[in-house]
Order: C-alpha cells, then sequence, then structure tokens
C-alpha cells in the first residue's frame, strides 16, 4: 500500500519533478492563455519602462498628451474616450499597467525576502528564536490587514530615509511589502519542520555543513516550490492593494493609475460619464482573472500529492 502511494508521487522516470510539473501545467490550454494574458501585461509594462529611459515618443504612452475635447465619449478615434482634460483614458488604462505591476513585483520582493529567511530560521531553530518570529507575525496577523497597509502608506509617505524621499509608489509598495511577510514566513515555517528531520537534512548534518548551508542551500531549495505558488497567488492582491491605495489617495499622485482612474470616475458617474469606469475596471478585471487562474493551475501542477507516474 505505502508503496504504491509513494509512486503515484514521483514524477515520469528520467524527468525532474519540476519538469514534471511545467509539463502538466502546459497541457492546459486555459493555463496557457492566461499566461499569455499575464506576459502581455508585465511586456506593456516593460515596454512603458523603456520608452521613459531612452525617451521615446511613442503614441500610447503619451498619456498627458490632449487628443480630443473634454470628456468625449468612446469612438473609433479614442476607443475609452477622454477625461475631463481631454486626456485619452485608453492611454492613461495602458499606463496604468505600469504603475500596478511596478508596485506588485517590488511588494512581492520585499515580503519574500523578509518572509522566506525568516519562517526557515524560525522551522530550524525552533526554541526562543522560534517564539520571537512566531509571536511577531501573530502580532501582526491579529491587526486587519487592510488597515495595517494604509497605516504604514501614511507613516511612510513623504518620509526621507538615507536621502531618497519616499513620494507615491515608493512608499505603496513599502507599505504593502513590509506588512504581506506572515502568510509566506508561516507557510515555510511548517515545511521546514517537516523536512528538518528527513534523510537529506541528517545527511548534511553529518558531513559537518554548517546550520546556513543547510537551510540555504538543501532546505530552502526543497521548500521553493510553495514560494512560487504563493508569488502567482499574492500577486492579484498586491495589484489590488495599490488600487486601493491609489483610491484613497495614498498611492502616485503625478501619473495616472487604476485605483486613481477608479476615484475621478465615481464623481463623473453622476454626469454620466461612465467610460473610465469601465476602462480601469476592465484592465483590472482581466489581469486579476488571469493571474488566479493560472496561480491555481500552478498550484495543481508542483503540488507532489497531484503527480502521477
Amino acid at each position: 500500500m505505502i508503496d504504491s502511494v509513494q509512486k503515484t508521487f514521483k514524477a515520469p522516470k528520467g524527468v525532474s519533478l519540476w519538469r514534471d510539473g511545467m509539463r502538466r501545467l502546459f497541457r492546459r490550454p486555459l493555463a496557457d492563455v492566461c499566461l499569455f494574458v499575464i506576459l502581455l501585461y508585465f511586456a506593456l509594462a516593460a515596454f512603458i519602462y523603456i520608452c521613459e529611459i531612452f525617451h521615446w515618443q511613442v503614441g500610447f504612452t503619451l498619456w498627458s498628451q490632449e487628443v480630443g475635447p473634454s470628456y468625449q465619449a468612446p469612438c473609433l478615434q479614442n476607443i475609452f474616450g477622454t477625461d475631463i482634460f481631454g486626456n485619452s483614458v485608453f492611454r492613461r488604462m495602458l499606463y496604468g499597467a505600469k504603475i500596478s505591476i511596478t508596485v506588485a513585483l517590488c511588494a512581492s520582493f520585499i515580503s519574500i525576502g523578509i518572509g522566506v529567511p525568516l519562517g526557515a530560521i524560525a522551522g530550524y531553530f525552533r526554541g526562543v528564536v522560534d517564539e520571537i518570529i512566531v509571536w511577531i507575525y501573530s502580532t501582526l496577523s491579529s491587526i486587519p490587514y487592510i488597515l495595517l497597509i494604509l497605516a504604514f502608506a501614511v507613516v511612510l509617505r513623504d518620509k526621507t530615509i538615507y536621502g531618497i524621499k519616499l513620494t507615491g509608489i515608493t512608499s505603496v509598495y513599502l507599505a504593502i511589502g513590509l506588512t504581506s511577510w506572515v502568510g509566506i514566513c508561516r507557510l515555510i515555517r511548517g515545511e521546514v519542520i517537516k523536512h528538518k528531520e528527513r534523510e537529506y537534512v541528517l545527511a548534511a548534518k553529518s558531513y559537518g555543513c554548517s546550520d546556513s548551508r543547510i537551510i540555504f542551500r538543501h532546505l530552502l531549495p526543497n521548500v521553493f516550490h510553495i514560494v512560487i505558488i504563493d508569488f502567482s497567488l499574492r500577486f492579484v492582491s498586491f495589484i489590488h492593494a495599490e488600487i486601493i491605495l491609489s483610491f484613497l489617495g495614498l498611492g502616485e499622485a503625478d501619473r495616472p493609475s487604476w485605483g486613481a482612474m477608479i476615484n475621478d470616475a465615481r464623481i463623473e458617474l453622476a454626469r454620466g460619464v461612465w467610460w473610465q469606469m469601465v476602462a480601469a475596471t476592465v484592465a483590472v478585471f482581466f489581469i486579476s482573472l488571469a493571474l488566479n487562474i493560472f496561480g491555481d493551475a500552478l498550484r495543481d501542477s508542483l503540488d507532489p500529492k497531484l503527480r502521477v507516474q
């Protein structure tokens, strides 16, 4: 019975577990479509960055250029109409992808950089170290998430650290990243506790490997699939957090973002100007749907319990 169960956990002969997971992932047509949508958003954000760095005057990146009369309804020339200043809502929507993806990426790297090492250290050493780390993340998790982000965003806004003024996008991704590492820390801690007594860890100890080498060269690579899955699933929540902060006026003030567009549209709806709300909602909808579906598919593909021979 045990042997048959163990065989179902293995990848096909001659195929690594990672390669087997990717093979099963790309067998899902819907996951492939979602990955294409995600890459399209990332490519758009990267292209906007390149245009700004090299000062390229490309049409759809010039969001502040007047292209028509104020509050022009959607038409062939302006697919999502114009705002109060005659700027293209479609261009503002595209530029908002750069803001949201930048915030989500930076916040993800910050949360992973804090949560993964702390979780590994807590799970490996246990004792007093474990109790201190658990107390810290238990305290943070007891505070409502959105209130914690708002508090950090307000505190960090317009502050200067090492001569760098934290305004707009910087304060937003710092606020999100510094408050969202609890989940990944808890996951890594639990996995390290399960793995630390396995044969490969005991073998590394018998060879005289240091604790840091065991943690970072042996334990973390074997639980890194959890980091990738958590990254894919939390990325969309970071985008939503940026939208909320921008909606409340704590995000980017000088450049368009989806949250700021929704905030502007909230006032415009009473005048019958609906297209800015629709544009921002459509942009958020497609990236959120793609990330959720692809994240679920990635989790199923990398889960050892779902691998079959």
